[in-house]
Protein backbone atom coordinates (compact mmCIF):
# COMPACT_ATOMS: atom_id res chain seq x y z
CA UNK A 1 0.00 0.00 0.00
CA UNK A 2 1.24 3.37 -0.92
CA UNK A 3 1.76 6.20 1.55
CA UNK A 4 -1.18 8.27 0.38
CA UNK A 5 -3.41 4.62 0.80
CA UNK A 6 -2.04 5.09 4.63
CA UNK A 7 -2.68 8.78 5.05
CA UNK A 8 -6.23 7.81 3.67
CA UNK A 9 -6.49 5.01 5.72
CA UNK A 10 -5.56 6.81 8.85
CA UNK A 11 -7.81 9.81 8.19
CA UNK A 12 -10.25 7.14 8.06
CA UNK A 13 -9.73 5.32 10.97
CA UNK A 14 -9.70 8.97 12.71
CA UNK A 15 -12.96 10.05 11.34
CA UNK A 16 -14.67 6.79 12.56
CA UNK A 17 -13.01 7.53 16.10
CA UNK A 18 -13.78 10.80 16.16
CA UNK A 19 -17.86 10.38 15.25
CA UNK A 20 -17.48 7.57 18.38
CA UNK A 21 -16.12 10.18 20.49
CA UNK A 22 -18.27 12.65 19.59
CA UNK A 23 -21.39 10.85 19.52
CA UNK A 24 -20.83 10.48 23.90
CA UNK A 25 -19.97 14.62 24.02
CA UNK A 26 -22.84 15.14 26.69
CA UNK A 27 -22.49 19.28 25.92
CA UNK A 28 -24.15 18.61 22.56
CA UNK A 29 -26.18 15.20 22.71
CA UNK A 30 -28.76 15.04 24.83
CA UNK A 31 -28.54 11.14 24.77
CA UNK A 32 -25.08 11.42 25.86
CA UNK A 33 -26.00 13.33 28.72
CA UNK A 34 -29.11 10.74 30.00
CA UNK A 35 -26.57 7.85 29.74
CA UNK A 36 -23.50 6.26 30.85
CA UNK A 37 -20.64 4.57 28.55
CA UNK A 38 -19.29 2.46 31.65
CA UNK A 39 -22.51 1.10 33.10
CA UNK A 40 -23.78 -1.78 35.02
CA UNK A 41 -25.05 -4.29 32.32
CA UNK A 42 -24.40 -2.08 29.50
CA UNK A 43 -22.89 -2.50 26.46
CA UNK A 44 -19.56 -3.81 26.50
CA UNK A 45 -18.70 -3.84 22.81
CA UNK A 46 -19.53 -0.01 23.11
CA UNK A 47 -16.89 0.42 25.87
CA UNK A 48 -14.77 -1.53 23.72
CA UNK A 49 -15.26 0.69 20.79
CA UNK A 50 -14.89 4.23 22.73
CA UNK A 51 -11.75 3.13 24.16
CA UNK A 52 -10.18 1.93 20.58
CA UNK A 53 -11.69 5.13 19.17
CA UNK A 54 -9.30 7.11 21.91
CA UNK A 55 -6.55 5.31 21.66
CA UNK A 56 -6.98 6.16 17.93
CA UNK A 57 -7.14 9.61 17.98
CA UNK A 58 -3.91 9.47 20.68
CA UNK A 59 -2.08 8.00 18.31
CA UNK A 60 -2.58 9.91 15.75
CA UNK A 61 -1.80 12.78 17.14
CA UNK A 62 1.53 11.63 18.11
CA UNK A 63 1.55 10.37 14.37
CA UNK A 64 1.40 13.50 12.54
CA UNK A 65 2.78 17.45 12.19
CA UNK A 66 0.34 19.40 10.53
CA UNK A 67 -0.89 21.97 12.96
CA UNK A 68 -4.77 21.83 11.57
CA UNK A 69 -4.70 18.31 12.07
CA UNK A 70 -3.08 17.99 15.66
CA UNK A 71 -5.68 20.77 16.73
CA UNK A 72 -8.48 19.08 15.78
CA UNK A 73 -7.57 15.64 17.27
CA UNK A 74 -6.32 17.71 20.19
CA UNK A 75 -9.93 19.17 20.50
CA UNK A 76 -11.65 15.61 20.16
CA UNK A 77 -9.39 14.25 22.97
CA UNK A 78 -10.19 17.01 25.18
CA UNK A 79 -13.88 15.96 24.69
CA UNK A 80 -13.11 12.50 25.79
CA UNK A 81 -11.24 13.59 28.62
CA UNK A 82 -14.42 15.30 29.65
CA UNK A 83 -16.21 12.28 29.05
CA UNK A 84 -14.00 9.74 31.05
CA UNK A 85 -13.52 11.90 33.79
CA UNK A 86 -17.19 11.51 33.84
CA UNK A 87 -17.43 7.70 33.62
CA UNK A 88 -14.63 7.86 36.14
CA UNK A 89 -16.20 9.72 39.15
CA UNK A 90 -19.91 7.81 38.56
CA UNK A 91 -17.35 4.56 38.83
CA UNK A 92 -16.08 5.12 41.71
CA UNK A 93 -19.28 6.86 43.68
CA UNK A 94 -21.29 3.67 42.15
CA UNK A 95 -18.99 1.30 43.78
CA UNK A 96 -18.54 2.81 47.20
CA UNK A 97 -21.18 0.85 48.84
CA UNK A 98 -21.70 1.15 52.53
CA UNK A 99 -18.95 0.00 54.67
CA UNK A 100 -19.81 -2.40 57.59
CA UNK A 101 -16.92 -3.07 60.05
CA UNK A 102 -19.67 -5.73 61.93
CA UNK A 103 -19.04 -8.00 58.51
CA UNK A 104 -15.00 -8.03 59.07
CA UNK A 105 -15.51 -8.80 62.67
CA UNK A 106 -17.83 -11.88 62.81
CA UNK A 107 -17.14 -14.48 65.95
CA UNK A 108 -15.72 -17.65 65.04
CA UNK A 109 -18.80 -19.22 65.47
CA UNK A 110 -20.23 -17.55 62.17
CA UNK A 111 -19.23 -17.77 58.85
CA UNK A 112 -20.11 -15.43 55.99
CA UNK A 113 -18.84 -14.52 52.62
CA UNK A 114 -20.36 -11.19 52.03
CA UNK A 115 -17.19 -9.46 50.92
CA UNK A 116 -14.12 -10.41 49.06
CA UNK A 117 -10.70 -10.46 50.62
CA UNK A 118 -7.37 -11.39 50.18
CA UNK A 119 -5.21 -12.49 53.03
CA UNK A 120 -1.55 -11.94 52.65
CA UNK A 121 -0.54 -14.08 56.02
CA UNK A 122 -2.32 -15.79 58.56
CA UNK A 123 -3.25 -13.77 61.98
CA UNK A 124 -0.97 -14.40 64.97
CA UNK A 125 -1.81 -11.55 67.43
CA UNK A 126 -2.54 -11.49 70.86
CA UNK A 127 -4.92 -8.53 70.56
CA UNK A 128 -8.00 -9.77 68.66
CA UNK A 129 -9.67 -7.67 66.08
CA UNK A 130 -13.23 -6.64 67.08
CA UNK A 131 -16.32 -4.33 66.10
CA UNK A 132 -16.58 -0.82 67.80
CA UNK A 133 -20.18 -0.92 68.47
CA UNK A 134 -21.12 -0.70 71.92
CA UNK A 135 -22.75 -3.38 72.13
CA UNK A 136 -19.93 -5.60 71.25
CA UNK A 137 -17.71 -4.09 74.01
CA UNK A 138 -18.07 -7.41 76.11
CA UNK A 139 -16.96 -9.86 72.52
CA UNK A 140 -13.67 -11.38 73.89
CA UNK A 141 -12.43 -13.19 70.94
CA UNK A 142 -13.09 -13.19 66.81
CA UNK A 143 -11.37 -14.00 64.50
CA UNK A 144 -11.50 -12.55 60.58
CA UNK A 145 -13.53 -14.05 58.20
CA UNK A 146 -12.21 -15.52 54.58
CA UNK A 147 -13.66 -15.61 51.28
CA UNK A 148 -14.92 -19.21 51.70
CA UNK A 149 -16.99 -18.63 54.77
CA UNK A 150 -14.22 -20.22 57.07
CA UNK A 151 -12.38 -18.43 60.27
CA UNK A 152 -9.07 -17.52 59.51
CA UNK A 153 -7.29 -19.88 61.61
CA UNK A 154 -5.86 -17.38 63.79
CA UNK A 155 -4.32 -18.25 66.95
CA UNK A 156 -6.35 -17.35 70.21
CA UNK A 157 -3.75 -15.65 72.71
CA UNK A 158 -4.19 -14.39 76.15
CA UNK A 159 -3.14 -10.80 76.90
CA UNK A 160 -0.29 -11.83 78.48
CA UNK A 161 3.14 -9.69 79.42
CA UNK A 162 4.95 -12.03 79.75
CA UNK A 163 4.81 -13.29 76.00
CA UNK A 164 7.33 -10.81 73.99
CA UNK A 165 6.19 -12.71 70.23
CA UNK A 166 5.36 -9.91 67.82
CA UNK A 167 2.90 -10.83 65.19
CA UNK A 168 3.81 -10.93 61.77
CA UNK A 169 1.71 -9.36 59.14
CA UNK A 170 -1.75 -9.44 59.80
CA UNK A 171 -2.96 -7.55 56.92
CA UNK A 172 -6.47 -8.32 55.47
CA UNK A 173 -7.49 -6.34 52.15
CA UNK A 174 -10.63 -6.44 51.39
CA UNK A 175 -12.47 -5.60 47.29
CA UNK A 176 -13.74 -2.27 47.88
CA UNK A 177 -14.79 -1.99 44.41
CA UNK A 178 -15.75 -5.66 41.85
CA UNK A 179 -13.19 -6.67 39.87
CA UNK A 180 -15.13 -5.15 36.95
CA UNK A 181 -15.09 -2.07 38.32
CA UNK A 182 -11.27 -2.00 38.65
CA UNK A 183 -10.57 -3.07 35.04
CA UNK A 184 -12.87 -0.29 33.85
CA UNK A 185 -11.40 2.09 36.40
CA UNK A 186 -7.85 0.86 34.97
CA UNK A 187 -8.59 1.24 31.64
CA UNK A 188 -9.49 4.91 32.31
CA UNK A 189 -7.03 5.90 33.94
CA UNK A 190 -4.53 4.92 31.59
CA UNK A 191 -5.91 7.28 28.80
CA UNK A 192 -6.35 9.74 30.88
CA UNK A 193 -2.73 9.65 32.22
CA UNK A 194 -1.48 9.13 28.57
CA UNK A 195 -3.35 11.97 27.11
CA UNK A 196 -1.89 14.50 29.74
CA UNK A 197 -5.01 14.38 31.56
CA UNK A 198 -3.06 12.97 35.41
CA UNK A 199 -3.64 15.82 37.51
CA UNK A 200 -7.74 15.51 36.70
CA UNK A 201 -7.69 11.64 37.15
CA UNK A 202 -6.30 12.40 40.35
CA UNK A 203 -8.32 14.69 41.78
CA UNK A 204 -11.37 13.04 40.92
CA UNK A 205 -10.27 9.31 41.98
CA UNK A 206 -8.41 10.83 45.33
CA UNK A 207 -11.94 12.79 46.23
CA UNK A 208 -14.16 10.32 45.74
CA UNK A 209 -11.98 7.83 47.49
CA UNK A 210 -11.32 10.12 50.34
CA UNK A 211 -15.24 10.61 51.07
CA UNK A 212 -15.51 7.01 51.16
CA UNK A 213 -12.36 6.80 53.76
CA UNK A 214 -13.93 9.59 56.26
CA UNK A 215 -16.93 7.24 55.92
CA UNK A 216 -15.23 3.92 56.83
CA UNK A 217 -13.24 6.08 59.57
CA UNK A 218 -16.55 7.41 60.89
CA UNK A 219 -18.37 3.81 60.85
CA UNK A 220 -15.48 2.82 62.75
CA UNK A 221 -15.76 5.38 65.74
CA UNK A 222 -12.36 7.55 64.45
CA UNK A 223 -13.59 10.69 65.08
CA UNK A 224 -11.95 13.92 64.35
CA UNK A 225 -10.93 15.21 67.76
CA UNK A 226 -8.14 17.67 69.28
CA UNK A 227 -5.20 16.73 71.29
CA UNK A 228 -6.39 19.08 73.86
CA UNK A 229 -10.35 17.81 73.92
CA UNK A 230 -8.88 14.19 74.77
CA UNK A 231 -6.89 15.46 77.57
CA UNK A 232 -9.82 17.35 78.78
CA UNK A 233 -11.84 14.43 79.02
CA UNK A 234 -12.16 12.13 82.60
CA UNK A 235 -9.45 9.05 82.16
CA UNK A 236 -12.57 6.70 82.74
CA UNK A 237 -13.70 7.95 79.54
CA UNK A 238 -10.40 7.86 77.93
CA UNK A 239 -10.24 4.34 79.00
CA UNK A 240 -13.37 3.60 76.97
CA UNK A 241 -11.63 5.24 74.09
CA UNK A 242 -8.21 3.37 73.80
CA UNK A 243 -10.43 0.08 74.08
CA UNK A 244 -12.31 1.23 71.21
CA UNK A 245 -9.43 3.33 69.40
CA UNK A 246 -7.11 -0.13 69.77
CA UNK A 247 -9.77 -2.07 68.17
CA UNK A 248 -10.27 0.37 65.31
CA UNK A 249 -6.92 1.25 63.98
CA UNK A 250 -6.48 -2.50 63.86
CA UNK A 251 -9.10 -2.61 61.00
CA UNK A 252 -7.78 1.12 59.87
CA UNK A 253 -4.23 -0.53 59.12
CA UNK A 254 -5.17 -4.21 58.08
CA UNK A 255 -8.28 -4.12 55.94
CA UNK A 256 -8.96 -0.06 55.12
CA UNK A 257 -5.52 1.85 54.40
CA UNK A 258 -4.17 -1.78 53.01
CA UNK A 259 -7.45 -2.47 50.62
CA UNK A 260 -6.97 1.39 49.60
CA UNK A 261 -3.81 0.75 48.89
CA UNK A 262 -4.01 -2.23 46.90
CA UNK A 263 -6.69 -0.79 44.81
CA UNK A 264 -4.04 2.11 43.93
CA UNK A 265 -1.71 -0.46 42.53
CA UNK A 266 -4.59 -2.44 41.12
CA UNK A 267 -5.74 1.07 38.92
CA UNK A 268 -2.27 3.06 38.43
CA UNK A 269 0.36 0.37 37.96
CA UNK A 270 3.57 1.29 36.91
CA UNK A 271 2.76 4.77 36.70
CA UNK A 272 4.10 7.32 39.55
CA UNK A 273 0.67 8.61 40.31
CA UNK A 274 0.33 4.79 42.34
CA UNK A 275 2.04 5.93 45.41
CA UNK A 276 0.81 9.41 45.16
CA UNK A 277 -2.64 8.80 44.61
CA UNK A 278 -2.41 6.91 47.88
CA UNK A 279 -0.74 8.83 49.87
CA UNK A 280 -3.50 12.06 48.95
CA UNK A 281 -6.44 9.21 49.64
CA UNK A 282 -5.12 8.04 53.15
CA UNK A 283 -2.62 11.23 54.29
CA UNK A 284 -5.24 12.83 56.34
CA UNK A 285 -7.21 9.64 57.90
CA UNK A 286 -3.56 8.55 59.07
CA UNK A 287 -3.14 12.08 60.73
CA UNK A 288 -6.61 11.49 62.46
CA UNK A 289 -6.06 8.14 62.93
CA UNK A 290 -3.03 8.81 65.03
CA UNK A 291 -3.96 11.93 66.76
CA UNK A 292 -5.87 10.23 69.70
CA UNK A 293 -2.59 8.14 70.95
CA UNK A 294 -0.14 11.09 70.21
CA UNK A 295 -2.98 12.99 73.02
CA UNK A 296 -2.17 10.55 75.49
CA UNK A 297 1.10 10.20 74.78
CA UNK A 298 1.91 13.65 75.57
CA UNK A 299 -1.20 13.87 78.80
CA UNK A 300 -0.75 14.30 82.00
CA UNK A 301 0.97 11.29 83.41
CA UNK A 302 -0.70 9.34 86.89
CA UNK A 303 0.31 5.69 88.10
CA UNK A 304 -3.48 4.73 86.87
CA UNK A 305 -2.84 5.63 83.39
CA UNK A 306 -0.27 2.95 83.15
CA UNK A 307 -1.81 -0.15 81.83
CA UNK A 308 -3.58 1.59 78.92
CA UNK A 309 -0.72 3.50 78.10
CA UNK A 310 0.87 -0.08 77.76
CA UNK A 311 -1.81 -1.20 76.21
CA UNK A 312 -1.74 1.78 73.80
CA UNK A 313 2.17 0.74 72.84
CA UNK A 314 1.51 -2.29 72.35
CA UNK A 315 -1.15 -1.88 69.89
CA UNK A 316 1.42 0.54 67.96
CA UNK A 317 4.05 -1.83 68.39
CA UNK A 318 2.20 -4.79 66.87
CA UNK A 319 0.65 -2.54 63.70
CA UNK A 320 3.97 -1.19 62.87
CA UNK A 321 5.44 -4.13 60.94
CA UNK A 322 2.18 -3.94 58.72
CA UNK A 323 2.21 -0.08 58.44
CA UNK A 324 6.39 -0.86 57.09
CA UNK A 325 4.27 -2.70 54.35
CA UNK A 326 1.88 -0.53 53.81
CA UNK A 327 3.58 3.28 53.61
CA UNK A 328 6.69 1.38 51.83
CA UNK A 329 7.26 4.34 49.48
CA UNK A 330 9.18 7.68 50.21
CA UNK A 331 5.46 9.87 49.89
CA UNK A 332 4.49 7.81 53.12
CA UNK A 333 7.79 7.70 54.94
CA UNK A 334 5.79 11.03 57.26
CA UNK A 335 3.00 8.98 58.37
CA UNK A 336 5.79 5.86 59.79
CA UNK A 337 7.69 8.98 61.53
CA UNK A 338 4.88 9.50 63.53
CA UNK A 339 3.32 6.76 64.41
CA UNK A 340 7.16 5.28 65.58
CA UNK A 341 7.73 8.59 67.55
CA UNK A 342 4.17 8.80 68.94
CA UNK A 343 5.03 4.46 70.40
CA UNK A 344 8.51 6.52 71.72
CA UNK A 345 6.34 8.99 73.69
CA UNK A 346 4.20 6.22 74.74
CA UNK A 347 6.94 4.13 75.88
CA UNK A 348 8.68 7.05 77.80
CA UNK A 349 5.50 8.37 79.92
CA UNK A 350 5.26 4.52 80.79
CA UNK A 351 8.71 4.94 82.16
CA UNK A 352 8.13 8.26 83.32
CA UNK A 353 5.29 7.11 85.30
CA UNK A 354 6.72 4.09 87.01
CA UNK A 355 10.10 6.36 87.89
CA UNK A 356 7.70 8.88 89.32
CA UNK A 357 5.91 6.34 91.20
CA UNK A 358 9.87 4.52 92.32
CA UNK A 359 10.71 8.05 93.93
CA UNK A 360 7.29 8.40 95.85
CA UNK A 361 8.10 5.05 96.67
CA UNK A 362 11.86 5.19 98.01
CA UNK A 363 11.97 8.29 98.73
CA UNK A 364 8.71 9.75 100.30
CA UNK A 365 10.48 10.97 103.19
CA UNK A 366 6.91 11.61 105.77
CA UNK A 367 7.09 10.22 109.13
CA UNK A 368 3.55 11.77 109.96
CA UNK A 369 1.12 8.99 109.93
CA UNK A 370 -2.07 9.39 107.87
CA UNK A 371 -4.95 11.10 110.02
CA UNK A 372 -7.24 8.19 110.72
CA UNK A 373 -5.25 5.46 109.42
CA UNK A 374 -6.96 5.63 105.94
CA UNK A 375 -5.64 5.02 102.67
CA UNK A 376 -2.17 6.07 101.84
CA UNK A 377 -1.47 7.91 98.73
CA UNK A 378 1.20 5.82 97.64
CA UNK A 379 -1.19 2.77 97.89
CA UNK A 380 -3.84 4.10 95.45
CA UNK A 381 -1.00 3.18 92.52
CA UNK A 382 0.44 -0.02 93.02
CA UNK A 383 -0.12 -3.05 95.35
CA UNK A 384 3.08 -4.80 96.74
CA UNK A 385 4.06 -8.25 95.21
CA UNK A 386 5.83 -11.70 96.54
CA UNK A 387 8.76 -12.16 95.02
CA UNK A 388 9.02 -16.01 95.54
CA UNK A 389 8.34 -16.79 91.79
CA UNK A 390 9.40 -14.71 89.36
CA UNK A 391 11.15 -17.26 86.62
CA UNK A 392 9.60 -16.64 83.31
CA UNK A 393 7.79 -13.35 83.45
CA UNK A 394 8.67 -10.23 81.47
CA UNK A 395 10.65 -7.49 82.42
CA UNK A 396 7.56 -5.11 83.21
CA UNK A 397 6.62 -7.81 85.53
CA UNK A 398 9.95 -7.52 87.50
CA UNK A 399 9.75 -4.09 87.54
CA UNK A 400 6.50 -3.84 88.90
CA UNK A 401 7.26 -6.28 91.29
CA UNK A 402 10.11 -4.78 92.69
CA UNK A 403 8.59 -1.69 92.64
CA UNK A 404 5.39 -3.31 94.67
CA UNK A 405 7.06 -4.99 97.01
CA UNK A 406 9.18 -1.53 98.11
CA UNK A 407 5.38 -0.30 98.45
CA UNK A 408 4.70 -2.80 100.99
CA UNK A 409 7.89 -1.78 103.24
CA UNK A 410 7.34 2.00 103.04
CA UNK A 411 3.81 1.13 104.37
CA UNK A 412 4.71 -1.84 106.81
CA UNK A 413 7.42 1.02 108.16
CA UNK A 414 4.97 3.80 107.94
CA UNK A 415 2.31 1.85 110.20
CA UNK A 416 4.90 1.22 113.02
CA UNK A 417 5.20 5.55 113.49
CA UNK A 418 1.11 5.21 114.79
CA UNK A 419 1.57 6.03 118.64
CA UNK A 420 -1.91 3.99 119.06
CA UNK A 421 -1.36 0.55 118.10
CA UNK A 422 -4.90 -0.33 117.06
CA UNK A 423 -5.04 2.76 114.75
CA UNK A 424 -1.88 0.91 112.73
CA UNK A 425 -3.78 -1.84 112.56
CA UNK A 426 -6.27 0.30 110.68
CA UNK A 427 -3.93 1.33 108.01
CA UNK A 428 -2.92 -1.55 107.39
CA UNK A 429 -6.20 -3.56 106.85
CA UNK A 430 -7.23 -0.09 104.52
CA UNK A 431 -4.26 0.03 102.64
CA UNK A 432 -3.79 -4.06 101.79
CA UNK A 433 -7.82 -3.91 101.34
CA UNK A 434 -7.38 -0.99 98.83
CA UNK A 435 -4.80 -3.07 96.98
CA UNK A 436 -6.50 -5.98 97.13
CA UNK A 437 -9.90 -4.43 95.11
CA UNK A 438 -7.47 -2.36 92.88
CA UNK A 439 -5.89 -6.02 92.13
CA UNK A 440 -9.60 -7.39 91.59
CA UNK A 441 -10.83 -4.66 89.05
CA UNK A 442 -7.66 -4.65 87.25
CA UNK A 443 -7.60 -7.80 84.79
CA UNK A 444 -3.55 -6.79 84.03
CA UNK A 445 -2.44 -6.67 87.86
CA UNK A 446 -4.52 -10.10 88.42
CA UNK A 447 -2.98 -11.31 85.83
CA UNK A 448 0.84 -10.26 86.75
CA UNK A 449 -0.15 -11.47 90.99
CA UNK A 450 -2.64 -14.40 90.35
CA UNK A 451 -5.01 -15.74 92.96
CA UNK A 452 -2.29 -17.34 95.10
CA UNK A 453 -1.13 -14.22 96.25
CA UNK A 454 -4.19 -11.97 96.01
CA UNK A 455 -5.05 -14.33 98.86
CA UNK A 456 -2.04 -13.46 100.40
CA UNK A 457 -3.43 -10.04 100.33
CA UNK A 458 -6.90 -10.51 101.54
CA UNK A 459 -5.26 -12.38 104.44
CA UNK A 460 -3.32 -10.20 105.60
CA UNK A 461 -5.85 -7.45 105.87
CA UNK A 462 -8.07 -9.54 107.66
CA UNK A 463 -5.05 -10.33 110.16
CA UNK A 464 -4.51 -7.15 110.60
CA UNK A 465 -8.85 -6.48 111.15
CA UNK A 466 -8.14 -9.11 113.50
CA UNK A 467 -5.38 -7.63 115.25
CA UNK A 468 -7.53 -4.40 115.54
CA UNK A 469 -9.94 -5.83 117.51
CA UNK A 470 -7.80 -7.82 120.05
CA UNK A 471 -6.05 -4.45 120.66
CA UNK A 472 -9.14 -2.30 121.12
CA UNK A 473 -11.96 -4.61 122.66
CA UNK A 474 -10.17 -7.51 125.02
CA UNK A 475 -9.26 -4.44 127.38
CA UNK A 476 -12.92 -3.25 127.32
CA UNK A 477 -14.13 -6.96 127.38
CA UNK A 478 -12.47 -7.46 130.43
CA UNK A 479 -14.16 -4.80 132.12
CA UNK A 480 -17.31 -7.17 131.92
CA UNK A 481 -15.96 -10.50 133.00
CA UNK A 482 -17.32 -12.24 136.27
CA UNK A 483 -13.82 -12.67 138.15
CA UNK A 484 -13.77 -10.45 140.99
CA UNK A 485 -17.16 -9.32 141.36
CA UNK A 486 -18.38 -12.55 143.99
CA UNK A 487 -17.82 -11.75 147.18
CA UNK A 488 -16.69 -15.40 149.44
CA UNK A 489 -18.72 -16.53 152.04
CA UNK A 490 -21.21 -13.96 151.72
CA UNK A 491 -25.07 -15.04 152.96
CA UNK A 492 -26.60 -11.66 150.74
CA UNK A 493 -26.36 -12.08 147.06
CA UNK A 494 -22.57 -13.12 146.68
CA UNK A 495 -22.15 -10.16 144.59
CA UNK A 496 -19.56 -6.95 145.82
CA UNK A 497 -21.57 -4.25 145.12
CA UNK A 498 -18.92 -1.84 145.01
CA UNK A 499 -17.16 -3.77 142.51
CA UNK A 500 -19.61 -4.01 140.27
CA UNK A 501 -19.86 -0.48 140.33
CA UNK A 502 -16.18 -0.07 139.49
CA UNK A 503 -16.66 -2.54 136.48
CA UNK A 504 -19.69 -0.62 135.05
CA UNK A 505 -17.86 2.54 135.44
CA UNK A 506 -14.68 1.51 133.88
CA UNK A 507 -16.43 -0.23 131.09
CA UNK A 508 -18.57 3.38 130.59
CA UNK A 509 -15.12 5.10 130.49
CA UNK A 510 -13.26 2.85 128.15
CA UNK A 511 -16.19 2.69 125.67
CA UNK A 512 -16.69 6.61 125.98
CA UNK A 513 -12.78 6.64 124.72
CA UNK A 514 -13.28 4.26 122.09
CA UNK A 515 -16.00 6.00 120.75
CA UNK A 516 -14.48 9.31 121.07
CA UNK A 517 -11.24 8.21 119.12
CA UNK A 518 -12.34 5.93 116.51
CA UNK A 519 -15.10 7.61 115.03
CA UNK A 520 -12.52 9.90 113.98
CA UNK A 521 -10.91 7.45 112.20
CA UNK A 522 -11.69 6.77 108.29
CA UNK A 523 -12.38 2.96 106.72
CA UNK A 524 -13.19 4.25 103.21
CA UNK A 525 -14.40 1.48 101.58
CA UNK A 526 -18.31 1.05 102.67
CA UNK A 527 -18.45 -2.36 102.61
CA UNK A 528 -15.03 -3.02 104.60
CA UNK A 529 -16.30 -0.63 107.15
CA UNK A 530 -20.14 -2.61 107.77
CA UNK A 531 -18.26 -5.77 108.03
CA UNK A 532 -15.85 -4.50 110.55
CA UNK A 533 -18.77 -2.50 112.96
CA UNK A 534 -20.76 -5.58 112.92
CA UNK A 535 -17.72 -8.29 113.59
CA UNK A 536 -16.98 -5.79 116.66
CA UNK A 537 -20.66 -5.81 117.39
CA UNK A 538 -21.01 -9.73 117.39
CA UNK A 539 -17.68 -9.64 119.92
CA UNK A 540 -19.09 -7.14 122.53
CA UNK A 541 -22.88 -6.55 122.24
CA UNK A 542 -23.82 -9.94 123.45
CA UNK A 543 -21.26 -9.68 126.13
CA UNK A 544 -22.57 -6.42 127.31
CA UNK A 545 -26.12 -7.81 127.12
CA UNK A 546 -25.09 -10.56 129.53
CA UNK A 547 -23.62 -8.36 132.11
CA UNK A 548 -26.11 -6.30 131.89
CA UNK A 549 -28.73 -8.91 132.52
CA UNK A 550 -27.00 -10.49 134.82
CA UNK A 551 -26.10 -7.65 137.30
CA UNK A 552 -28.19 -4.95 136.32
CA UNK A 553 -30.21 -5.32 139.22
CA UNK A 554 -27.62 -4.90 142.09
CA UNK A 555 -26.96 -1.62 141.08
CA UNK A 556 -30.60 -0.37 140.33
CA UNK A 557 -30.97 -1.12 143.75
CA UNK A 558 -28.43 1.20 145.37
CA UNK A 559 -27.54 4.83 144.81
CA UNK A 560 -27.42 7.12 141.42
CA UNK A 561 -27.98 3.90 139.31
CA UNK A 562 -27.76 6.37 136.29
CA UNK A 563 -23.88 7.06 137.30
CA UNK A 564 -23.48 3.57 136.23
CA UNK A 565 -25.80 2.09 134.00
CA UNK A 566 -25.44 4.96 131.27
CA UNK A 567 -26.14 2.74 128.18
CA UNK A 568 -28.34 0.55 126.91
CA UNK A 569 -28.02 -1.90 124.43
CA UNK A 570 -29.27 -0.27 121.73
CA UNK A 571 -27.33 3.03 122.79
CA UNK A 572 -24.07 0.90 122.05
CA UNK A 573 -25.44 -0.67 118.64
CA UNK A 574 -26.29 2.82 117.57
CA UNK A 575 -22.75 4.19 119.03
CA UNK A 576 -21.18 1.33 117.00
CA UNK A 577 -22.47 3.20 113.54
CA UNK A 578 -20.47 6.43 114.39
CA UNK A 579 -16.86 4.16 113.95
CA UNK A 580 -14.61 4.60 111.14
CA UNK A 581 -17.05 7.89 109.61
CA UNK A 582 -13.57 10.18 109.92
CA UNK A 583 -15.57 13.02 111.68
CA UNK A 584 -14.10 15.81 112.75
CA UNK A 585 -15.62 15.67 116.44
CA UNK A 586 -16.80 12.55 117.93
CA UNK A 587 -20.95 12.69 117.90
CA UNK A 588 -22.62 12.38 121.10
CA UNK A 589 -22.85 8.99 122.59
CA UNK A 590 -26.78 9.11 123.99
CA UNK A 591 -27.62 7.42 127.25
CA UNK A 592 -30.21 5.72 128.92
CA UNK A 593 -33.39 7.84 129.69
Amino acid sequence: MSTLEENRGDGSDLETAEKIILRWDSTTCEEAKENLIFQSGGDRDEVDRYLRAVDEVQRHISSISVSDQVKAATSTIQIAMARLEDELRNILISQTSTFEPDSLLLDSSLSSSSFASSSRTELDDDYSVTTCDEDEEQQQQVDLVLPDGSDSGSRRLSRSRRSNSKSTSSIREIDLVSPEAVSDLRSIAQRMIGAGYSRECLQVYGNVRKTAMETMFKQLGIVKIGIGDVQRLDWEAVEVKIRRWIRAAKVCVRVVFASEKRLCEQIFEGTVEETTCFMEIVKGSALQLFNFPEAISISRRSPEKLFKILDLHDALTDLLPDMEEIFDSSSSEAILVQSTEIQSRLAEAARGILTEFENAVFREPSVVPVPGGTIHPLTRNNPDMDISQLEGISPLALHMIWTMVMLQFNLEEKSLHYKDEPLSHIFVMNNVHYIVQKVKSSPELMELIGDKYLRKLTGIFRQAATKYQRATWVRVLNSLRDEGLHVSGSFSSGVSKSALRERFKAFNTMFEEVHRIQSTWLVPDTQLREELRISLSEHFIPAYRSFLGRFRGHIESGRHPENYLKYSVENLETAVLDFFEGYTTAPHLRRSQ
